[in-house]
């Protein structure tokens, strides 16, 4: 009975296995990186393909969607590997009696018959396995890490090693992937995605160690704050480590695209050693600014009083600048001190009375020591009242 049962379930196998196939990819989600191929079994109730899952016919349909790579693997591993998009015969397969091709070299009976006699040797089975996987070749986003501890980032700012942990998300492209199947694809498997905990688990831990030392050789340029805008920078980094997920190009054909922060959190102690640092950053400020108002004012005190006291002279010119020092020659800094100390011979000549010859005598020399007595004025040395005071004297008005 096991002879005869094995020579009908090879007969009928083999008449199963001789419709030829539609394979295209099973849907990918967010994660997946690795889809099998599924074989398309009836259409709209009518006709109905029976045939097994890892045998494929001669004369087969493989649909390759875009951005994807399909593999074609038999029991020795990857047979075949289709990157462009688009419909392809499978040449290769088990002979089919509705190929032409294999009618016309074979033979309907021929097929049949050997085919039928193959599988009866193994109870039936096909000695052949082939199987279609596709790989997705667009951008795996939103691969969600977190610091499972504090990172130590020594900021040159505060001068001081702070805590932090980090959250975030970063993308990832198989960019080779034949090298992809083969180093990283666990042999045998046509369906892998990346929200698989043992697969997450793994580059999350080389992610993570690339990106600590990212981070740490940040630290002598930026501030903790400014972390976050610095994703593209700490990206760049992490691809250039010579370990770890620096590698992931030429180990696994696996590229790292990008690196989001979405929130750097301080320990408990690290925002108390910032706020302290704040506050006496601030005492530190409202101190220097009270000191530097109270020497201005004195300094203009003083100012004011020596020149009331002793006139404006060449050293008072050097106090108020170059330029106004450079502005007034000797005779009119003598006479605009004398006038502003009220010494003798300061006032202006009266009508029909000679001027004295050290003072102005002409109008547009009484207008240049107005304008300079105007900038003491406006530097607060002289007070508006006695800058009219002595402009009426100037005017003789």
């Amino acid at each position: 009975m096991g002879i005869l049962d094995s020579a009908f379930d090879s007969f009928e196998g083999m008449l199963a296995d001789q419709w030829k196939d539609v394979v295209t990819s099973a849907p990918f989600d967010e994660h997946t990186v690795v889809a099998p191929g599924i074989r398309k079994r009836e259409q709209s109730g009518f006709g109905a393909n029976r045939g097994s899952d890892d045998i494929l016919s001669t004369g087969s349909i493989i649909f390759i969607p875009e951005n994807t790579a399909a593999f074609i693997f038999s029991q020795s591993g990857i047979e075949q590997v289709i990157t462009e998009p688009g419909g392809y015969e499978y040449r290769d397969g088990e002979a089919s009696v509705f190929d032409e091709q294999s009618r016309k070299s074979k033979g309907i009976g021929k097929i049949l018959l050997d085919e039928a006699g193959e599988r009866f040797g193994f109870s039936g089975m096909s000695p052949e396995e082939k199987r279609v996987a596709f790989v997705n070749l667009r951008e795996i986003r939103n691969i969600k890490f977190g610091t499972r501890g504090p990172l130590v980032y020594n900021d040159s700012y505060y001068q001081c090693d702070l805590e932090i942990f980090s959250y975030g998300s970063f993308s990832v492209k198989v960019t080779d992937p034949v090298l992809f199947v083969r180093n990283f694809v666990p042999a045998g498997v046509v369906s892998y995605s990346f929200n698989d905990p043992a697969v997450r688990s793994q580059m999350l831990t080389e992610f993570l160690h690339s990106f600590i030392v990212a981070v740490g050789e940040l630290s002598s340029q930026y501030r903790v704050s400014m972390l976050p805008s610095q994703a593209d920078e700490i990206r760049g980094r992490i691809v250039e480590d010579t370990a770890n997920a620096g590698t992931w190009a030429a180990r696994f054909g696996l590229e790292l695209v990008s690196v989001g922060i979405e929130n750097i959190e301080l320990s408990e102690q690290s925002r108390a050693l910032i706020q302290q640092f704040a506050e006496q950053r601030m005492s530190v400020r409202a101190y220097e600014d009270v000191s530097q108002t109270a020497a201005n004012i004195a300094a203009q005190q003083m100012i004011a009083q020596g020149v009331r006291d002793n006139g404006l002279g060449d050293a008072g010119g050097m106090l108020f600048g170059m330029n106004l020092a450079s502005g007034l020659n000797p005779v009119n800094a003598s006479q605009a001190g004398a006038m502003l100390s009220g010494a003798p011979g300061a006032s202006a000549p009266q009508d029909g009375q000679p001027g004295d010859q050290s003072a102005p005598d002409d109008f547009a020399s009484q207008l240049e020591l107005l304008e300079k007595l105007k900038g003491l004025m406006d530097a607060g040395v002289v007070t508006e009242e006695e800058f009219a005071a002595k402009k009426r004297q100037i005017l003789g008005i």
